[in-house]
C-alpha cells in the first residue's frame, strides 16, 4: 500500500489505516475499497490513501501468495490468494482432479464463517473467488447469497468456455484483465446489497458497445437470449458510457411496464434522480435539459417529449448533441412510428438495442412503415449469445413442455383440438377440464407449491370464464391454489396467430360501453386481491391499475427474497399477453399455455420459467393444452437452429427413469439395504453413498415433474427409498453436529442438496393431525395393539423429513408426558400449543444461562427476527451480555449466540403450520 501510494507509513498511521478497513459487511467494504481514505498524519497534516486505482487498473501494484493460515472460530488455510496493493482481492479455492467442483465452492463459504472475519477481516474485501479441479474452473463474486449453480466459467468473444486451469489464468487472471474485472465489471447491487461480477459474454457486449462509440457514429444491437442478464448488461453499458468524454448523455429506455421498483432503485442509486417515473413528460424534458449525463425513461414519454410543441425550445438544445440511447428489450415498441421520430429528431445520436429475440425477415410483421427487421433498425450485431449457448453454460434451464390437445371427458371419451375453432377453445366445460388438470398435477410441477407458475389464455373473456371457475372450484373445496389475475378491461381481440408478437401491456383505463363488463369483472377479481393480501388496491384511473401492476410484479420477483412470508405468496397468475416478455422471477417454473404463440412471442413467453434456481428448479415446466409443437420446433429453429431442440428441451420420461433404475443399482452396490449403510465406516465409502443416494434424488426430482411418473416404474419401492434416504440424513446429522476440525473430512465438504427433500407440507401441524389419531386409536380397545407401530411410523416420517428433525426430541416427549393424560374434552393443538411455548421459554432461558444474557434483550431480537427475516446486528448481542466481552472475544461470541438463536427459531418457529385447532 504504500508503494502504491507513494509514501511511508509509520506504526500507528498503519493502525489508523487498519481500524479504518475493519468496518462494516462485505458490501461496504467493497465501497469502501473504491474510495480513499482521509488519514491524518503523526504531524497532523492529511493527506488521502488510495486502495485501489479505478481508473487506470493496470496501474496497481500486483502479488501472489499461497497457504495463508487463519485462525478464527478454526484455523483454516487457503490455497491461493492474489493481493492488489497489499488487499487480498481475489482468492483462488482448488481440489484435485476427479473432484467435484461443488466441494472448493463449499470450502469457501465455510472459509466465510470461520475465518474471513479474523485479523482485521481483510479478507472480507476479496472481490472474486475462483474455484478449479484443474480441468473445470470456475469464478464468481464475493455474494453469500448466492448458490454454487450461480458461478461460470470464462470463455472467448465467440462463447467457447475455457475451462482448464492453465488456460483459464492465462485469460482471466492475467493481471490488467483481472483489475478491469474488478474495477469496471463488478456491479454493486444496491437494492440486495450483494456484489455481482458480469459473466463473458456480458463483459464482451459491453466491450463491443464501448469501443463501437469510441471509435464510430454507427449503431449496433446485442443478440443475448432471455433469461440470461440482458438489463445488467446494458446498465453496466450505460454506467461507463456516461464517463466517456465525447457523450453528452445516455439515455436508457424502457417500456412503461418494465420500469419497475426494482430498475428505479438501482439506476437511481447510481446517478441519484436519473429515473424518471412520473406521469409527467415535463420532468422528462427538465432532466433532458439538465446535468445528469444517466436518464432512464419509457419509450411513450420521450415519443411525446419529441412531438409535443410545448417541448420544443427546451428539447431543440439537445437536437445536435452526441446522446447514446439503450433500447432495454428492443424487439418490442421499436417497429412503429416512434422509433423513426426518435432518430429523425436526434439526427447525431447512437442507437444501442438489446433483445433476445431479434426479429428477422421471417417473423417480422408488416405495418404502415413495411417489414423491418432488428438489422434495419440497429445494423449490426456486435455480439452473440443464444439460447444454446447459455443452456450449454448453465446459465439458463432447459425446458419440458407437455402437449395436452386432447382432454378427457368423465366417461371416458376424448375431445380433440380442431384447427381453428374460437367456440370450442372458449368452451366453459373444455376450460373446466383444464383446470381440473391443473389442479390434479399443480402441487407436482411446482414442488409442492415451493414455485409460482402462469398461466396465459387468448383473450379476456377466457380470462374470466377461467378466473371465475378457479373461484368456483375453490369455494367447492376443490383446491386451495392462490390465483392472481390482471388484464386491460376492453381489449379483446383474439390472438393474431400470424405473427407471434405480445402486445405491450396498457395502462391507460377508459370507461367506455364496451370495456364495461369486463371492467366491472376486473373489479371483482381486484377485490379478491385485496380480500387475500390485505391491500387496497382499485380501478378507479389508469394511475391505480398501474400501481395493481407494480403490486403483482413485486409479489411474484419478492418471493425468492430471503425474508418473504408464504402467507404472501401467490400460485398461479393469469394473463393474456402481461409479464409475457421481459418479466424475470427466479421462483416461476411453470407456464400453461392455452393461446397461440408463435416465433419470438413464443420463446420469451417459455422464458419466463427458465432461470438459474437452486437444485431443486430442474428445468422450465411448460404445458400446452393447445398443440403448439409445430410453432415451437419453428421457433427453437429461428433462434438457434434446426439441430437444437435436444439442447433445449430435457430427455423424455423414459430416459430418466432408466438413468435412475442404473443408479439404484450403483446404489445397491455400495449399500444393499438401508441397514447396510450402518455398515459404512470409512469416510471414503460414506462419500460415495452420499453421492449415489443423491444422484437418485436429482434424477426423482426430474421424473416426478412428468404428468405420467409412477413409483411403480422404479427399481426400488417407495419405502426403501426412504429408508435410504433416513441414512442419508443420519450421515448429514453426524458430520454437521461434531465438532469442526481444522481440516474438514471428506463427507462434510459434500453438498448433501437438502432442498431436494424438504417439503412444506409435512410441517408440525401435519404430524399434530396425525397424533391426533393416534390418540383416538389409543382410545379405541380394538386399535391399541397398533398403537406402537403407528407411533413409531410417526416418529419415522420425522426423522426423514429435514426440516422435522430438530423437532423430534421435543415432539417424542409430548407423546410421552402429556398425551398419555389428555381427557376427552381438550383440543391437542391447545394443548400442544402451551407445551411448545413453555419449552420455548425454557430454550430461551437455558441460552441466557450459557452466555450470561439478558432475558428481555433476547426475547426482543426473536421478534425482531420474526419481524424483518434478519438476524440481530453485533452490536445488539453485544449489548445483551450481562458481562461485556473482551475487544478480542466479541467477534467469536457473537457468532455463537447467533448461532444458538438461530437454532431456537429453527427448533421452536420454522415449518410449525396452523396446529391450534386440531382436535
Amino acid at each position: 500500500m504504500e508503494k502504491h501510494n507513494q509514501i511511508e507509513l509509520s506504526s500507528d498511521e498503519f493502525k489508523k489505516v487498519l481500524n479504518h478497513l475493519d468496518k462494516g459487511n462485505i458490501f461496504e467494504r467493497a465501497k469502501r475499497l473504491r474510495d480513499k481514505m482521509e488519514l491524518t498524519r503523526d504531524d497532523g497534516s492529511v493527506i488521502y490513501l488510495e486502495f485501489i486505482n479505478m481508473e487506470h487498473w493496470y496501474q496497481n501494484q500486483y502479488q501472489v501468495t499461497h497457504q495463508i493460515s487463519q485462525k478464527g472460530r478454526y484455523k483454516n488455510r487457503y490455497d491461493v490468494t492474489l493481493l492488489i496493493n497489499g488487499l487480498p482481492l481475489v482468492q483462488i479455492e482448488l481440489k484435485r482432479r476427479g473432484l467435484e467442483l461443488k466441494e472448493a465452492f463449499n470450502q469457501i463459504n465455510r472459509y466465510q464463517r470461520h475465518s474471513f472475519w479474523a485479523d482485521n477481516a481483510l479478507f472480507q474485501y476479496v472481490q472474486i473467488f475462483v474455484i478449479s479441479n484443474g480441468v473445470n474452473t470456475r469464478y464468481y463474486a464475493n455474494n453469500r447469497k448466492q448458490s454454487y449453480k450461480e458461478t461460470c466459467y470464462w470463455a472467448d468473444e465467440n462463447n467457447q468456455l475455457i475451462t482448464q486451469l492453465e488456460d483459464f489464468a492465462d485469460s482471466f487472471l492475467e493481471k490488467c484483465h483481472l483489475s478491469k474485472m474488478i474495477c469496471r465489471y463488478i456491479v454493486l447491487h444496491e437494492s440486495n446489497k450483494v456484489l455481482m461480477v458480469l459473466r463473458p459474454y456480458q463483459y464482451y457486449a459491453v466491450e463491443a458497445i464501448i469501443e463501437r462509440v469510441k471509435t464510430t457514429p454507427k449503431k449496433g444491437y446485442i443478440w443475448h437470449t432471455t433469461g440470461s442478464g440482458k438489463t445488467l448488461t446494458s446498465f453496466k453499458a450505460a454506467q461507463i458510457l456516461t464517463r466517456l468524454p465525447n457523450v453528452h448523455k445516455v439515455v436508457f429506455v424502457v417500456d412503461r411496464a418494465d420500469l419497475d421498483y426494482q430498475t428505479s432503485r438501482e439506476f437511481n442509486h447510481f446517478c441519484p434522480n436519473s429515473v424518471d417515473t412520473t406521469d409527467k413528460t415535463k420532468q422528462l424534458v427538465k432532466q433532458m435539459a439538465g446535468t445528469n449525463k444517466l436518464i432512464v425513461t419509457t419509450i411513450q414519454k420521450l415519443n411525446t417529449a419529441i412531438k409535443k410543441p410545448r417541448h420544443e425550445a427546451a428539447m431543440e438544445a439537445l437536437r445536435n448533441q452526441p446522446i447514446v440511447f439503450i433500447f432495454d428489450e428492443c424487439h418490442r415498441s421499436q417497429f412503429g412510428q416512434t422509433h423513426k421520430n426518435i432518430v429523425k429528431f436526434f439526427p447525431k445520436a447512437q442507437m444501442f438495442g438489446f433483445t433476445g429475440t431479434p426479429i428477422f425477415a421471417d417473423n417480422s410483421v408488416s405495418n404502415e412503415h413495411g417489414k423491418r427487421t432488428t438489422k434495419d433498425l440497429f445494423e449490426d450485431c456486435l455480439h452473440k449469445y443464444v439460447i444454446t449457448n447459455a443452456i450449454a453454460d448453465e446459465n439458463v434451464l432447459k425446458f419440458s413442455v407437455e402437449y395436452w390437445g386432447k382432454l378427457k371427458l368423465k366417461d371416458g371419451s376424448l375431445i380433440t383440438e380442431p384447427k381453428l375453432d374460437r367456440d370450442f377453445y372458449e368452451n366453459p366445460q373444455r376450460i373446466s377440464l383444464i383446470i381440473d388438470w391443473i389442479i390434479e398435477h399443480h402441487h407436482r410441477k411446482t414442488h409442492g407449491l415451493k414455485f409460482s407458475a402462469m398461466l396465459c389464455v387468448s383473450n379476456v373473456d377466457t380470462l374470466i370464464t377461467y378466473y371465475e371457475i378457479f373461484k368456483q372450484k375453490k369455494q367447492q373445496g376443490e383446491h386451495n391454489l392462490r390465483v392472481i389475475t390482471i388484464f386491460t378491461p376492453g381489449i379483446n381481440e383474439e390472438d393474431d396467430d400470424a405473427n407471434g408478437l405480445i402486445g405491450d401491456p396498457d395502462f391507460d383505463i377508459k370507461n367506455t360501453a364496451s370495456s364495461s363488463h369486463s371492467r366491472d369483472k376486473l373489479a371483482d377479481f381486484i377485490k379478491d386481491y385485496n380480500d387475500l393480501y390485505k391491500t387496497q388496491h382499485s380501478l378507479r384511473d389508469s394511475k391505480a391499475f398501474y400501481a395493481y401492476y407494480k403490486d403483482i410484479a413485486k409479489r411474484m420477483k419478492d418471493r425468492d427474497r430471503e425474508d418473504f412470508k408464504d402467507q404472501e405468496r401467490a400460485d398461479i397468475l393469469l394473463v393474456v399477453n402481461m409479464y409475457l416478455t421481459g418479466f424475470d422471477v427466479k421462483k416461476i417454473n411453470t407456464l400453461y399455455v392455452d393461446k397461440n404463440l408463435k416465433y419470438h412471442g413464443l420463446i420469451q413467453a417459455y422464458s419466463r420459467t427458465n432461470r438459474i434456481l437452486g437444485e431443486l428448479k430442474s428445468q422450465g415446466n411448460i404445458v400446452c393444452f393447445r398443440n403448439l409443437k409445430d410453432h415451437t420446433d419453428e421457433a427453437i429453429t429461428l433462434f438457434s437452429n434446426e439441430n437444437a431442440k435436444e439442447q433445449i428441451f430435457i430427455e423424455p420420461y423414459e430416459h430418466y427413469i432408466e438413468q435412475f433404475n442404473q443408479g439404484v443399482e450403483e446404489l445397491r452396490a455400495i449399500a444393499l439395504t438401508p441397514n447396510d449403510v450402518n455398515k459404512l465406516i470409512s469416510e471414503d465409502d460414506q462419500v460415495d453413498y452420499v453421492k449415489a443416494f443423491r444422484k437418485l434424488m436429482r434424477l426423482l426430482n426430474v421424473s416426478k415433474s412428468f404428468t405420467e411418473f409412477s413409483f411403480s416404474d422404479l427399481d426400488i419401492d417407495e419405502q426403501s427409498f426412504e429408508d435410504y434416504k433416513s441414512k442419508y440424513l443420519d450421515i448429514y446429522d453426524r458430520t454437521r453436529n461434531k465438532p469442526e476440525e481444522d481440516d474438514p473430512s471428506p463427507v462434510e465438504e459434500i453438498d448433501f442438496e437438502l432442498e431436494l427433500i424438504q417439503r412444506d407440507e409435512i410441517n408440525v401441524a401435519y404430524i399434530l393431525r396425525l397424533l391426533a389419531k393416534l390418540q383416538r386409536d389409543r382410545q379405541d380397545q380394538a386399535k391399541q395393539e397398533d398403537y406402537q407401530q403407528k407411533k413409531a411410523d410417526i416418529l419415522n416420517i420425522m426423522g426423514k423429513e429435514a426440516q422435522l428433525r430438530s423437532k423430534r426430541e421435543l415432539i417424542e416427549k409430548f407423546i410421552e408426558t402429556r398425551m398419555p393424560d389428555l381427557t376427552p374434552d381438550e383440543k391437542l393443538g391447545k394443548v400442544f400449543s402451551d407445551f411448545w411455548d413453555e419449552e420455548r421459554i425454557e430454550a430461551i432461558k437455558k441460552l441466557c444461562e450459557e452466555e450470561n444474557l439478558i432475558e428481555d434483550a433476547i426475547n426482543k431480537m426473536m421478534e425482531n427476527y420474526h419481524f424483518t427475516g434478519k438476524p440481530p446486528l453485533r452490536d445488539t448481542v453485544l449489548s445483551a451480555c450481562i458481562h461485556k466481552p473482551k475487544l478480542l472475544q466479541r467477534k467469536k461470541v457473537f457468532e455463537r449466540i447467533v448461532g444458538k438463536l438461530m437454532d431456537i427459531i429453527t427448533q421452536f418457529d420454522d415449518n410449525l403450520g396452523d396446529f391450534e385447532e386440531v382436535e
